[in-house]
């Protein structure tokens, strides 16, 4: 599936609306340059999950946790990291065996744990407010 967004709360709404048909233990991998709209996606499934939480990049941190929704999300960001051993070495599968929605930035830096996961890539368009957002792995 392919959407246009041209603001950050059509990106946040698409998210949202993906985020409705989700089920505990979907991983969401996300591709996009920096600056794309990653964490307005992700504050989309947030929203969409019934999460009242402000949602922030976990560029710091490595994954911040959100509950309180449907099920809880968390939101991982592997820019810092550089394999996929040391997504296992914060406890990955701790997280997928809870049950919550793990959205992963920068996922391509441990793709090699993340098979099977739904894929979202965000460009940029034409506009400077423009995302192209191309998500696969999900029945439309």
């Amino acid at each position: 599936m392919e959407y246009r967004s041209g603001s950050e709360a059509q990106t946040e709404a698409i998210g949202a609306r993906l985020a409705q048909g989700l089920t505990p233990g979907t991983v969401i991998a996300f591709t996009g340059d920096l600056g794309a709209g990653k964490t307005a996606f992700t504050r989309g499934l947030a929203q969409g999950l019934g999460i009242d939480q402000r949602v922030t990049s976990p560029t710091f941190t490595i994954v911040n946790e959100y509950e309180g929704g449907r099920l809880p999300l968390f939101h991982f960001d592997m820019y810092r990291l550089e394999s996929s051993d040391e997504l296992f070495d914060i406890g990955w599968e701790d997280y997928l065996a809870r049950g919550g929605i793990c959205a992963v930035e920068w996922s391509e830096k441990v793709s090699d744990a993340l098979a099977g996961a739904l894929r979202v890539d965000i460009r940029r368009g034409a506009g400077e407010q423009e995302r192209i957002i191309t998500i696969e792995g999900v029945a439309e």
